[in-house]
């Protein structure tokens, strides 16, 4: 008489079985830690890139080229994407226009940056960053773009930075399908972000460029486009630059009766001032505490209510991993500071987090 044997459970494939050796032999940190160092582009993680080049653009810009993860989506001109970037020990994130022609051969993407006063990330992009240094990405975002039915005629109307955007939809090829003028405003003509290229392209009958010098011009008032562009408010027109620029500009594509013809962006960087403790809300939760700079936020969720996902309570097996909506918070391990705005996706080990001012937890 034969006897068969119960189904033994599915072979643990070799795979498996040496990432458990490594994980027993790596401990505290686990193989993926070690794989982050050799292959942090690799799909199948948190998005990242890494700096390819820093190319000087003027005294203060600079257009930064990144080779992007395996998990990029690609861009549409005028997009911005979302960088984070360590800057002494604290995780900041900034957004800033993709420069770059969409689908690339090489993958690769660019964003130009210009340093402007007390900024931390965008002076160390501009000055201090090398090439080598791994950033976290975030997917490309924005509706800055054009529709997939080109108008005839197109007015751009940017200062400083703001010429940003409107790089990648001319680098795209928009000067061969549409009548194009650009109304750009900077201090001087060394200091136009792109200046020569956008002086080749008016040379070569691209388009039209109007440059206004603000330290021998003066600033740029929006009644004058009567006579710098006299059929503007009859363009399709995309603004970007400071907010009184753009309050202007609003105010009179409005009182012009065309405000559906005006598209702008404009970005509000949210201000995050690191601290010692703070409140800490749990959103889902409804729960609002204040907590010291030295308590655990899954100590001090606990204990107020919060059910609070955890394991080794450690920072070892990342079972209590929460996103962070918006807020600072600091590492007991080794004090280094997080900090994210809404939409930034970070996330953050509760067990060995602390608040590190004012925090919105995402449980």
């Amino acid at each position: 008489m034969t006897t068969t044997a119960p189904g033994r459970p599915q072979q643990v494939t070799f795979r498996n079985r040496l990432l458990r050796l490594a994980g027993m032999v790596t401990t505290p940190l686990l193989p993926q830690d070690y794989l982050d160092l050799i292959a942090p582009l690799r799909s199948g993680v948190a998005l990242r890139g890494r700096i390819v080049a820093v190319q000087p653009e003027t005294r203060d810009a600079a257009t930064v080229v990144i080779q992007p993860g395996r998990g990029w989506n690609g861009h549409l001109p005028g997009q911005y994407v979302r960088l984070g970037v360590d800057v002494d020990g604290v995780r900041q994130w900034r957004a800033y226009s993709v420069t770059s022609v969409p689908g690339r051969a090489d993958g690769r993407i660019s964003v130009t940056v210009k340093a402007i006063p007390d900024g931390k990330v965008s002076n160390h992009l501009v000055r201090r960053i090398r090439p080598g240094t791994i950033v976290q990405l975030d997917q490309a975002q924005g509706d800055f773009t054009l529709p997939a039915a080109t108008p005839e005629r197109v007015l751009f109307l940017t200062a400083g930075s703001g010429i940003t955007p409107v790089m990648g939809m001319l680098r795209a090829g928009l000067a061969d399908r549409a009548d194009v003028v650009l109304v750009h405003s900077a201090p001087t003509r060394d200091d136009v972000i792109f200046g020569a290229e956008l002086r080749e392209l008016a040379a070569a009958g691209a388009l039209r460029l109007v440059e206004r010098h603000t330290d021998t011009d003066g600033l740029l008032g929006v009644h004058e486009l009567d006579d710098l562009v006299p059929d503007h408010t009859d363009r399709e027109t995309w603004a970007c630059g400071p907010v009184g620029l753009l309050d202007a500009v609003e105010e009179h594509w409005t009182s012009r009766g065309v405000p559906d013809r005006l598209h702008t962006e404009r970005f509000r960087p949210t201000v995050i001032s690191p601290g010692e403790g703070g409140t800490v809300t749990f959103a889902r939760a409804g729960v609002t505490v204040e907590a010291d700079g030295a308590t655990p936020l899954l100590d001090a969720g606990e204990a107020a209510g919060v059910l609070m996902p955890s394991g080794c309570r450690m920072g070892i097996c990342f079972g209590c991993v929460v996103p962070l909506r918006q807020g600072a918070v600091r590492d007991l391990r080794n004090g280094d500071l997080t900090t994210a705005v809404p939409g930034d996706g970070v996330l953050i080990q509760t067990c060995v987090s602390a608040a590190a001012g004012t925090c919105d937890i995402e449980l």
